[in-house]
Protein backbone atom coordinates (compact mmCIF):
# COMPACT_ATOMS: atom_id res chain seq x y z
CA UNK A 1 0.00 0.00 0.00
CA UNK A 2 1.40 3.37 -1.06
CA UNK A 3 0.55 5.13 2.23
CA UNK A 4 2.30 2.45 4.30
CA UNK A 5 5.44 2.78 2.20
CA UNK A 6 5.24 6.56 2.46
CA UNK A 7 4.90 6.60 6.27
CA UNK A 8 7.42 3.84 6.96
CA UNK A 9 7.82 3.16 10.69
CA UNK A 10 6.56 6.55 11.87
CA UNK A 11 3.92 6.68 14.57
CA UNK A 12 2.85 10.31 14.11
CA UNK A 13 1.81 12.11 10.91
CA UNK A 14 0.97 15.82 10.76
CA UNK A 15 -1.00 17.20 7.80
CA UNK A 16 -0.94 21.00 7.75
CA UNK A 17 -3.54 22.97 5.76
CA UNK A 18 -5.42 19.70 5.38
CA UNK A 19 -8.40 21.41 3.74
CA UNK A 20 -6.26 21.79 0.60
CA UNK A 21 -5.76 18.01 0.23
CA UNK A 22 -8.23 16.40 -2.16
CA UNK A 23 -10.50 13.87 -0.45
CA UNK A 24 -8.72 14.44 2.85
CA UNK A 25 -11.59 12.97 4.86
CA UNK A 26 -11.56 9.66 2.99
CA UNK A 27 -7.75 9.51 3.11
CA UNK A 28 -7.68 10.01 6.88
CA UNK A 29 -10.38 7.38 7.26
CA UNK A 30 -8.23 4.87 5.33
CA UNK A 31 -5.20 5.68 7.51
CA UNK A 32 -7.22 5.29 10.69
CA UNK A 33 -8.83 2.00 9.68
CA UNK A 34 -5.84 0.30 8.03
CA UNK A 35 -2.98 1.69 10.13
CA UNK A 36 -4.34 2.01 13.69
CA UNK A 37 -0.84 2.45 15.19
CA UNK A 38 -0.38 5.76 13.39
CA UNK A 39 -1.70 8.92 14.98
CA UNK A 40 -2.66 11.69 12.56
CA UNK A 41 -2.98 15.39 13.37
CA UNK A 42 -4.76 17.35 10.64
CA UNK A 43 -4.69 21.13 10.95
CA UNK A 44 -6.16 23.89 8.84
CA UNK A 45 -6.47 27.66 9.00
CA UNK A 46 -9.66 27.61 6.95
CA UNK A 47 -11.60 25.73 9.60
CA UNK A 48 -14.96 26.01 7.86
CA UNK A 49 -13.67 24.34 4.69
CA UNK A 50 -11.74 21.78 6.73
CA UNK A 51 -14.84 20.93 8.74
CA UNK A 52 -16.87 20.42 5.57
CA UNK A 53 -14.28 18.06 4.09
CA UNK A 54 -13.89 16.00 7.26
CA UNK A 55 -17.43 15.97 8.57
CA UNK A 56 -18.87 12.65 7.44
CA UNK A 57 -15.86 10.36 6.77
CA UNK A 58 -14.36 10.74 10.27
CA UNK A 59 -17.50 10.27 12.35
CA UNK A 60 -16.42 8.40 15.50
CA UNK A 61 -12.78 8.32 14.43
CA UNK A 62 -11.40 11.67 15.46
CA UNK A 63 -11.37 14.33 18.14
CA UNK A 64 -11.64 18.01 17.23
CA UNK A 65 -9.61 20.65 19.05
CA UNK A 66 -9.80 24.42 18.80
CA UNK A 67 -6.28 25.81 18.62
CA UNK A 68 -6.54 29.33 20.02
CA UNK A 69 -3.83 31.96 19.98
CA UNK A 70 -1.67 31.69 23.11
CA UNK A 71 -3.43 32.07 26.44
CA UNK A 72 -1.93 34.07 29.30
CA UNK A 73 -1.72 30.80 31.25
CA UNK A 74 0.38 29.22 28.50
CA UNK A 75 2.75 32.18 28.57
CA UNK A 76 3.69 31.19 32.12
CA UNK A 77 5.76 28.47 30.46
CA UNK A 78 7.76 31.14 28.62
CA UNK A 79 7.83 33.99 31.12
CA UNK A 80 7.87 34.46 34.85
CA UNK A 81 4.56 35.80 36.26
CA UNK A 82 6.05 39.24 36.94
CA UNK A 83 7.21 39.42 33.31
CA UNK A 84 3.73 38.90 31.86
CA UNK A 85 1.93 41.82 33.50
CA UNK A 86 4.09 44.56 31.93
CA UNK A 87 3.36 43.09 28.48
CA UNK A 88 -0.43 43.34 28.85
CA UNK A 89 -0.55 46.57 26.86
CA UNK A 90 1.31 44.83 24.00
CA UNK A 91 -1.17 41.92 24.04
CA UNK A 92 -4.15 44.29 23.94
CA UNK A 93 -2.71 46.03 20.88
CA UNK A 94 -1.08 43.21 18.90
CA UNK A 95 -2.78 40.05 20.12
CA UNK A 96 -1.37 36.68 21.11
CA UNK A 97 -0.44 34.85 17.92
CA UNK A 98 2.86 33.01 18.54
CA UNK A 99 4.91 34.80 15.85
CA UNK A 100 3.96 38.19 17.31
CA UNK A 101 5.06 37.77 20.91
CA UNK A 102 8.81 38.30 20.67
CA UNK A 103 8.70 41.11 18.10
CA UNK A 104 9.20 44.85 18.39
CA UNK A 105 6.04 46.94 18.11
CA UNK A 106 6.85 48.03 14.55
CA UNK A 107 7.55 44.50 13.44
CA UNK A 108 4.50 43.11 15.27
CA UNK A 109 2.25 45.59 13.45
CA UNK A 110 3.62 44.52 10.07
CA UNK A 111 3.26 40.81 10.83
CA UNK A 112 -0.29 41.05 12.15
CA UNK A 113 -1.41 43.12 9.15
CA UNK A 114 0.11 40.54 6.79
CA UNK A 115 -1.64 37.77 8.71
CA UNK A 116 -4.96 39.61 8.62
CA UNK A 117 -4.61 40.25 4.89
CA UNK A 118 -4.00 36.57 4.17
CA UNK A 119 -6.46 35.15 6.66
CA UNK A 120 -9.37 37.56 6.31
CA UNK A 121 -9.16 38.75 2.75
CA UNK A 122 -7.85 35.66 0.99
CA UNK A 123 -8.64 32.46 2.89
CA UNK A 124 -12.07 33.45 4.16
CA UNK A 125 -13.23 35.22 1.02
CA UNK A 126 -12.23 32.16 -1.00
CA UNK A 127 -14.33 29.78 1.10
CA UNK A 128 -17.63 30.62 -0.52
CA UNK A 129 -16.48 32.76 -3.45
CA UNK A 130 -18.16 35.80 -1.91
CA UNK A 131 -19.40 38.20 -4.53
CA UNK A 132 -19.10 41.30 -2.37
CA UNK A 133 -15.79 41.19 -0.48
CA UNK A 134 -16.11 44.92 0.25
CA UNK A 135 -19.27 44.14 2.24
CA UNK A 136 -17.35 41.73 4.45
CA UNK A 137 -14.64 44.34 4.96
CA UNK A 138 -17.18 46.98 5.95
CA UNK A 139 -18.94 44.56 8.30
CA UNK A 140 -15.68 43.68 10.02
CA UNK A 141 -14.90 47.35 10.54
CA UNK A 142 -18.32 47.98 12.10
CA UNK A 143 -17.88 44.99 14.41
CA UNK A 144 -14.37 46.07 15.37
CA UNK A 145 -15.68 49.45 16.53
CA UNK A 146 -18.46 47.83 18.57
CA UNK A 147 -16.68 45.23 20.71
CA UNK A 148 -18.09 45.27 24.22
CA UNK A 149 -21.34 46.87 23.02
CA UNK A 150 -24.64 45.31 21.97
CA UNK A 151 -24.89 44.78 18.24
CA UNK A 152 -28.13 44.74 16.27
CA UNK A 153 -28.18 42.77 13.04
CA UNK A 154 -30.95 45.01 11.76
CA UNK A 155 -28.84 48.12 12.40
CA UNK A 156 -25.84 46.51 10.71
CA UNK A 157 -27.97 45.69 7.66
CA UNK A 158 -29.21 49.28 7.43
CA UNK A 159 -25.73 50.75 7.73
CA UNK A 160 -24.37 48.34 5.12
CA UNK A 161 -27.36 48.79 2.81
CA UNK A 162 -27.98 45.06 2.64
CA UNK A 163 -30.43 42.51 4.03
CA UNK A 164 -30.52 41.15 7.55
CA UNK A 165 -30.17 37.64 6.09
CA UNK A 166 -26.93 38.63 4.34
CA UNK A 167 -25.53 40.08 7.56
CA UNK A 168 -26.41 36.88 9.42
CA UNK A 169 -24.76 34.77 6.72
CA UNK A 170 -21.55 36.78 6.97
CA UNK A 171 -21.59 36.71 10.78
CA UNK A 172 -22.04 32.94 10.65
CA UNK A 173 -19.09 32.64 8.26
CA UNK A 174 -16.87 34.80 10.47
CA UNK A 175 -17.84 32.75 13.51
CA UNK A 176 -17.20 29.41 11.84
CA UNK A 177 -13.76 30.58 10.72
CA UNK A 178 -12.89 31.74 14.27
CA UNK A 179 -12.59 35.43 13.53
CA UNK A 180 -15.38 36.42 15.91
CA UNK A 181 -17.48 34.84 18.64
CA UNK A 182 -20.87 35.94 19.90
CA UNK A 183 -22.45 36.24 23.32
CA UNK A 184 -26.22 36.03 23.52
CA UNK A 185 -28.15 37.98 26.15
CA UNK A 186 -29.54 36.10 29.11
CA UNK A 187 -33.29 36.77 29.08
CA UNK A 188 -35.47 35.30 31.82
CA UNK A 189 -37.71 38.36 32.16
CA UNK A 190 -38.35 39.66 28.65
CA UNK A 191 -39.96 42.88 29.92
CA UNK A 192 -36.86 44.04 31.80
CA UNK A 193 -33.90 42.48 30.03
CA UNK A 194 -32.27 43.24 26.68
CA UNK A 195 -32.94 40.22 24.48
CA UNK A 196 -32.74 41.35 20.86
CA UNK A 197 -29.09 42.31 20.63
CA UNK A 198 -25.89 40.31 21.07
CA UNK A 199 -22.27 41.11 21.80
CA UNK A 200 -19.53 40.26 19.33
CA UNK A 201 -15.88 39.80 20.22
CA UNK A 202 -12.72 38.85 18.31
CA UNK A 203 -10.62 35.74 18.80
CA UNK A 204 -7.47 37.85 18.49
CA UNK A 205 -7.15 41.53 19.31
CA UNK A 206 -4.27 42.04 16.90
CA UNK A 207 -6.56 41.00 14.05
CA UNK A 208 -9.27 43.31 15.38
CA UNK A 209 -6.93 46.28 15.62
CA UNK A 210 -5.51 45.67 12.15
CA UNK A 211 -9.02 45.83 10.67
CA UNK A 212 -9.31 49.46 11.78
CA UNK A 213 -5.55 50.21 11.52
CA UNK A 214 -5.35 51.05 15.22
CA UNK A 215 -2.19 50.06 17.10
CA UNK A 216 -1.85 53.24 19.17
CA UNK A 217 -0.53 53.06 22.75
CA UNK A 218 -3.20 52.60 25.41
CA UNK A 219 -2.88 56.14 26.72
CA UNK A 220 -3.99 57.41 23.30
CA UNK A 221 -6.98 55.07 22.92
CA UNK A 222 -10.61 55.29 23.98
CA UNK A 223 -11.31 51.56 23.58
CA UNK A 224 -8.95 50.08 26.18
CA UNK A 225 -11.79 48.95 28.45
CA UNK A 226 -13.48 47.13 25.58
CA UNK A 227 -10.19 45.50 24.55
CA UNK A 228 -9.61 44.31 28.11
CA UNK A 229 -13.14 42.92 28.35
CA UNK A 230 -12.64 41.06 25.05
CA UNK A 231 -9.33 39.64 26.23
CA UNK A 232 -10.66 38.47 29.61
CA UNK A 233 -13.74 36.77 28.16
CA UNK A 234 -11.55 35.08 25.56
CA UNK A 235 -9.12 33.92 28.26
CA UNK A 236 -12.05 32.41 30.14
CA UNK A 237 -13.21 30.55 27.04
CA UNK A 238 -9.67 29.22 26.48
CA UNK A 239 -9.53 28.05 30.08
CA UNK A 240 -12.84 26.20 29.76
CA UNK A 241 -11.77 24.62 26.47
CA UNK A 242 -8.57 23.29 28.02
CA UNK A 243 -10.57 21.85 30.94
CA UNK A 244 -13.05 20.23 28.58
CA UNK A 245 -15.94 22.18 30.10
CA UNK A 246 -18.79 23.64 28.08
CA UNK A 247 -21.08 25.90 30.11
CA UNK A 248 -23.50 28.20 28.32
CA UNK A 249 -22.02 31.71 28.00
CA UNK A 250 -24.15 34.85 28.26
CA UNK A 251 -24.11 38.54 29.02
CA UNK A 252 -26.86 40.30 30.97
CA UNK A 253 -28.22 43.81 30.83
CA UNK A 254 -31.53 45.43 31.74
CA UNK A 255 -33.21 48.44 30.17
CA UNK A 256 -32.19 50.53 33.19
CA UNK A 257 -28.51 49.68 32.48
CA UNK A 258 -27.84 47.10 35.18
CA UNK A 259 -25.36 44.71 33.62
CA UNK A 260 -22.95 41.81 34.00
CA UNK A 261 -20.19 41.44 31.40
CA UNK A 262 -20.10 37.66 31.31
CA UNK A 263 -22.15 34.80 32.78
CA UNK A 264 -21.78 31.03 32.68
CA UNK A 265 -24.66 28.64 33.20
CA UNK A 266 -24.04 24.99 34.02
CA UNK A 267 -26.28 22.55 35.82
CA UNK A 268 -28.75 25.31 36.64
CA UNK A 269 -26.11 27.38 38.41
CA UNK A 270 -24.57 30.66 37.30
CA UNK A 271 -21.14 32.22 37.64
CA UNK A 272 -20.82 35.94 36.99
CA UNK A 273 -17.74 37.94 35.91
CA UNK A 274 -17.06 41.67 35.64
CA UNK A 275 -13.97 43.04 33.88
CA UNK A 276 -12.76 46.59 34.49
CA UNK A 277 -9.62 48.28 33.27
CA UNK A 278 -8.22 51.12 35.36
CA UNK A 279 -4.89 52.74 36.11
CA UNK A 280 -2.51 50.05 37.29
CA UNK A 281 -4.99 47.23 36.59
CA UNK A 282 -4.06 44.06 34.79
Amino acid sequence: MLLKRLFGNTSLVVVDEAQNVRNIGKTLKVIHDSMPDIQVIATGSSSFALGNSLNEPLTGRGVEFILYPFSLKELEGLYKPHEIDPQMAFFLRFGLYPEILDQTEDRAGILIENLADKYLYKDILALENLRKPELLTSLLQLLAFQIGSEVSRNELAVRLNTSRETVERYLDLLEKTFVIFRLKPLARNQRNEIARKEKIYFYDLGIRNSIISSFQPLEKRNDTGALFENLMILERLKHLEYLGQNPKPWFWRTHDQKEIDYLEESGGRFRAFEFKWGKGDI
